[in-house]
């Protein structure tokens, strides 16, 4: 009898380990994170990598119920290096791994190939950066962006070339990655129509530093603006070579130069006013409180400003969980159909997707730079 009690407590001890065992893994889930870590983007990619880091942390210090359980949010980050290879590579990677959503990635060139991927094993993905029209328009029901596309970036930089710096003449260069192809096209057209002549067409690499024989070329047509679709490691030198040329072209772009770094990038070339870019994304007057306070969390928090997109990607980790709250259920099968009737107030403002997985009355906010710093020029839908 003695024996048999026995064996009973301890099967009954074996059968509430392993039920807390099940437990743990039923209030605990995983997310994704992928942008370029390392490379020449690496300074923005960890800005929003610090961004989901800090929205992951605000969370497990209050755990949301979903389900109802109490849920830790597990994030596992990975390094794309902005690379298109590598970002395959690293959404297999994620997939496998059995995250129930991504963040990321950062560039479009390494968002597209990875978003199917996602698509083929349904794993929900939300880019916070990815501004190439193409993204949303391969009909994976898995892909969402928090960021207006490069035919609203560039259409309105097009637009204020011609319209407010009163330029006849403009000169287009891209690195050939599908973000910066994408949005000086995009650019191209939208100058083209309000009335500018597009003098020279010009492209290099996301590699090079060195642009002074494309520059060369173009300052032979002596463009009014000098437009660079392309990001501010690049943007940066090429200012300043600009400069070293005697070229007075005004130089703009889009969010991929409108950076903090930008001024530190381009050294005294940098002038006042004579840059205008456009960042993917925009914080109406109600929200502006929302997003200063959050900028003070981050300084506190990491000891450096935000770059760019680190709130966005802060509002996605956000949107992902709030989707799982709604639906009771972190199963991306279950949770992807309230995703995509998301309404959500964030710290970027009042998140609703349409039914490509872009944003409805998506903003952007044109900059320039004086006294070393961003200057906005005013939020636009």
């Amino acid at each position: 009898m003695k024996s048999l009690t026995m064996a009973i407590a301890v099967s009954s001890t074996l059968v509430t380990l392993v039920s807390g065992v099940a437990q743990a893994q039923e209030s605990s889930i995983k997310l994704g994170f992928a942008g370029p870590l390392t490379g020449q983007n690496a300074n923005l990619g960890k800005d929003v990598e610090r961004g989901a880091r800090m929205a992951v942390d605000d969370l497990n210090a209050n755990p949301p119920i979903i389900g109802g359980k109490k849920i830790k949010i597990d994030l596992q980050v990975e390094d794309d290096a902005g690379d298109p290879r590598q970002a395959t590579q690293v959404a297999q990677r994620l997939a496998d791994s059995g995250v129930s959503g991504v963040v990321g990635h950062f560039n479009s060139g390494a968002t597209i190939p990875a978003s199917k991927i996602y698509y083929d094993n349904h794993i929900p993905e939300i880019s916070q950066s990815s501004t190439n029209p193409k993204y949303t328009q391969q009909g994976f029901d898995t892909a969402f962006r928090l960021v207006a596309n490069d035919g609203q970036l560039g259409s309105v930089l097009g637009k204020y070339a011609v319209q407010n710096l009163h330029a006849k003449t403009v000169a287009v260069i891209d690195d050939r990655t599908s973000y910066g192809q994408g949005i000086a096209e995009e650019f191209t057209k939208a100058a083209q129509a309000a009335g500018a002549k597009i003098v020279s067409r010009q492209f290099t690499t996301d590699k090079a530093t060195d642009f002074r024989g494309v520059l060369t070329a173009v300052k032979g047509e002596n463009p009014d603006v000098v437009f660079y679709g392309g990001m501010d490691a690049q943007g940066g030198p090429m200012i300043k070579q600009m400069q070293q040329l005697g070229m007075q072209s005004k130089f703009m772009g889009g969010d991929g130069i409108c950076t903090g770094e930008l001024p530190s990038l381009a050294g005294s070339a940098m002038q006042s006013r004579q840059v205008v870019c456009a960042e993917a994304g925009g914080i109406t007057p109600e929200f502006e409180p929302g997003m200063e306070n959050f900028k003070k969390r981050f300084k506190a928090k990491y000891g450096q400003d935000v770059v760019i997109y680190a709130p966005y990607a802060y509002d996605a980790v956000m949107i992902l969980v709030d989707a799982m709250k709604r639906a009771g259920s972190s199963d991306p099968a279950k949770y992807l159909p309230y995703l995509q009737k998301t309404d959500y107030k964030g710290v970027i403002g009042n998140t609703k997707f349409d039914s490509k997985g872009d944003l409805r009355n998506a903003t952007l906010t044109l900059y320039t730079y004086a006294d070393g710093s961003r200057k906005s020029l005013g939020v636009q839908h």
